[in-house]
């Protein structure tokens, strides 16, 4: 599939960030692997020849635009240099991005003391509605009141007046049933699981809650783990995946792990290896749609300049970032960068039309995780090329 303008005519911008962000021979070399195997490989069902007609419409629709990125606006300019302080105007993107610009909060005291007061009175009712003893935890411990009452509108306004997300193809996701999501991983903290979880329960017609697959780390840490567990994240292996879709939850999962988080600010935006697509063979056996996300503006909250690998190894930890800001200014180094966010639901990729055996072939499960990686890496790209300022837009 490839990255530039849909019917042979170069997008100038996408092949302008292509040169600042992709690895060459695209990322991990795989276009050039993927020319030599094609033959005999069972590809997704919409890349195949005797697929069902509406697979076909959607190969069709990404022979003219890839297809996650459909309504991210007009054709752009020939030339448009990519930086941080060129922003591109209003009429170069999408309707996403249409309606008042949401400015930087960095001089609004104000807006920062409303956000704390907001917070201290949603705490103050949960305390009250929690010595009433009426309220519900489920099998992995999550706690839908907590998380209502005291997790969401603190982290709401970060959310809303920090990073200023905004979130696109939120109709992708099903109103019901289980689906697994798949996400890029940025920015030395896993932030952008919590800022998807709340893009989730925010956006979505029917309020659904967003199921977090973490670390282990995430459950040996005190304090995080009973944090992580009350607000529904559970750990990232087969059986509790398993259990999470079979239910019909919507479930999500960042395959690059520590490799994402921890990578260099250099390669920004250039996704890791998918490890050996676990997550595939859990779709597959629950028959469970597959949904790509690419997030934008995680990679710079903390610009990760290097790596203390010695200091990580004595301290246990799977990297030591060192940005502009950390270690040099301690804890107060540890605020992220108020980097302007975009969240974006692509289209599911559909695993029912795959028999029982799909998910032990290791050849269906290369190429459908391939599949997935090379479709979140290529929107991206897309999303790049067409933002404004990191931090000002």
């Amino acid at each position: 599939m490839s990255i530039l303008g849909g019917g042979g005519a170069t997008d100038a911008r996408t092949a302008k960030v292509i040169q600042l962000y992709a690895t060459p021979g695209g990322p991990d070399g795989a276009g050039a692997r993927r020319g030599s195997s094609d033959q005999g490989r069972r590809r997704h069902p919409s890349q195949q020849a005797g697929a069902p007609a509406a697979s076909r419409s959607v190969r069709a629709q990404a022979d003219s635009g890839h297809p996650n990125t459909d309504g991210f606006g007009r054709p752009p300019a020939v030339v448009t240099p990519i930086s941080d302080e060129i922003a591109l105007s209003d009429e170069a993107l999408g309707i996403e991005h249409r309606g008042p610009s949401k400015s930087s909060p960095l001089f609004s005291l104000g807006g920062l003391r409303g956000a704390v007061a907001d917070s201290l009175t949603a705490t103050a009712g949960f305390i009250r509605e929690r010595m009433a003893g009426e309220y519900d935890v489920d099998e992995f411990g999550f706690d839908p009141h907590f998380t209502e009452a005291v997790w969401f509108p603190a982290i709401r306004q970060v959310y809303e007046k920090w990073f200023r997300v905004e979130v696109s193809g939120i109709e992708n996701l099903p109103r019901e049933g289980g689906a697994l999501l798949v996400a890029n991983h940025a920015g030395a903290i896993p932030i952008d699981a919590i800022m998807t979880s709340l893009a989730v329960r925010d956006n979505h017609p029917t309020g659904r809650y967003l199921r977090l697959l973490a670390a282990d780390m995430a459950f040996e840490s005190p304090g995080v783990s009973e944090v992580a567990r009350r607000i529904g994240a559970t750990v990232a292996c087969t059986n509790d995946a398993d259990r999470l879709l079979c239910a019909g939850e919507l479930t999500a999962v960042w395959p690059e792990g520590f490799k994402g988080i921890g990578k260099l600010y250099k390669d920004r935006y250039k996704l890791q290896r998918f490890g050996r697509g676990g997550f595939v063979t859990t779709a597959l056996k629950n028959a469970a749609p597959i949904i790509p996300v690419s997030i934008v503006g995680s990679e710079e909250i903390y610009p990760m300049l290097a790596d203390l690998k010695p200091l990580a190894k004595i301290l246990g930890l799977p990297y030591f970032p060192v940005t502009p800001l950390f270690p040099w200014l301690g804890p107060l180094g540890m605020v992220p960068l108020p980097s302007k966010w975009h969240i974006h639901f692509g289209r599911p990729i559909e695993t029912g039309g795959y028999d029982e055996s799909s998910a032990d072939d290791p050849m269906v499960v290369f190429d459908l995780t391939d599949h997935v990686r090379e479709e979140i890496q290529q929107t991206l790209f897309r999303m790049l090329s067409r933002r404004g300022s990191v931090y000002l837009g």
